[in-house]
């Protein structure tokens, strides 16, 4: 297939693709679909060989939050059956990143629920971030602490922090179908705080919100042009009790061609399967594994994963091998250059035709028919709803049982 030799060649150069190139990827049909994953993974493969890097989340404070995001279990007003808890102590946080660590976990993410960090918050991490790496030096921290003020992205650098997450989720287009208490801007804000404080930066999106390809493969444009070092590629869960429970519109291979087209916008930039891989793409996550080359181990922030040890199966069955601490993840000319926004002078970030993303000519979200490229693209069977794969988080922390890792 033409469209996929010449994705392989720009991935190789990290040279941005054509919108309708992107577009096409999402397009291609479920008999196209180990095409797809095997150019893709010639890019994955180049820049990452056959590593995955495992990432540990810790929630530091579960629930309670003002914000009313669609997609979130913590919502305000959400319904969800969820662990709801205050701030855990230092020693209770490093505990339970010990447990991912001991699983293989390079890295450690703290997240927290709510609108932004006050200063008090900050210092609370911050004595956090302290007590892990006195346990485990060479451990990388990322802070997932919602949107922040002038200062507090430098304060977690000095304290320790390592990279901080903030993610767009959705394209600028339809964030206010999906938020309306903050906007798309204030994201983008915060990820350009996290860079400009020498943080390397974390930023990805939610995948099955009703979004159409022209959303997706915008948010994954708009993240190119932030440049972030990791991209986190979220299934969305539907958790009964918030407003998008309804929203099963995934499949196993609509969720492939979504990370194959990610890779091939963002080649040498660490893709992680984020939340939801277990509920969408199901027995065919270690096909994924050719498409990114990060995951997060054992159970997420709200919901329970798949079985740690089970992940290291799959990943040792499929050919591949869990990186290092003693590992660099990121290609040498990103350490290089610091990881920062921009600093790929011949990469192509944010270079595209076009302007902003959003700004494609057609107008509004959904202008081609089918959601592909001018309508040529096969129509999708809706995913069953496997609401019997959406298990409410009971172990780790927050609790007192011995957590999933």
């Amino acid at each position: 297939m033409d469209l996929l030799n010449t994705l392989v060649d720009k991935g190789l150069r990290r040279e941005l693709p054509t919108r309708d190139e992107a577009l096409a990827v999402l397009a291609t049909s479920d008999d196209d679909v180990l095409d797809v994953v095997a150019a893709a993974g010639k890019v994955r493969r180049h820049w990452f060989g056959r590593r995955v890097k495992l990432n540990y989340l810790v929630n530091l404070k579960s629930g309670l939050c003002p914000e009313d995001c669609s997609y979130c279990s913590q919502r305000l007003g959400s319904k969800a059956d969820i662990l709801k808890y205050t701030w855990l102590k230092p020693d209770q946080a490093s505990q339970a990143a010990a447990a991912g660590l001991a699983g293989g976990a390079k890295r450690v993410c703290l997240v927290a629920s709510g609108r932004g960090p006050t200063d008090r918050d900050v210092d609370r991490v911050s004595d956090t971030i302290k007590a892990i790496k006195d346990q485990h030096e060479d451990v990388e921290v990322c802070a997932c602490l919602g949107l922040l003020s002038d200062g507090q992205a430098e304060r977690l650098r000095e304290a320790g922090a390592d990279a901080y997450n903030h993610n767009l989720n959705t394209s600028e287009g339809t964030y206010g179908d999906i938020t309306t208490t903050h906007t798309y801007a204030d994201r983008v804000d915060t990820v350009q705080k996290a860079h400009a404080a020498g943080l390397s930066a974390c930023s990805g999106l939610i995948a099955g919100m009703g979004e159409s390809d022209e959303d997706l493969v915008d948010v994954v444009y708009a993240l190119r042009e932030l440049d972030p070092d990791s991209v986190p590629v979220n299934f969305l869960i539907p958790f009964e009790g918030t407003p998008l429970a309804r929203e099963w519109n995934l499949t196993p291979q609509r969720c492939l061609r979504i990370l194959a087209m990610v890779r091939f916008v963002c080649p040498d930039a660490e893709v992680r399967i984020a939340g939801g891989r277990e509920v969408h793409l199901r027995t065919m996550q270690p096909l994924a594994l050719n498409l990114a080359n990060s995951i997060f181990l054992g159970d997420y922030l709200t919901s329970e994963g798949q079985a740690g040890r089970a992940d290291l199966e799959m990943i040792a069955d499929a050919g591949f091998e869990v990186e290092g601490a003693g590992e660099v993840t990121l290609p040498e000319h990103r350490v290089a250059a610091g990881g920062g926004c921009g600093a790929h002078a011949d990469s192509g970030c944010g270079s595209h035709e076009g302007g902003a993303c959003g700004s494609h000519e057609g107008g509004g979200c959904g202008s081609h028919a089918g959601g592909g490229v001018c309508g040529s693209a096969p129509v999708e069977v809706p995913a069953e709803a496997r609401t019997d794969l959406v298990a409410v988080r009971r172990r780790g922390a927050g609790t007192d049982l011995a957590p999933n890792a």
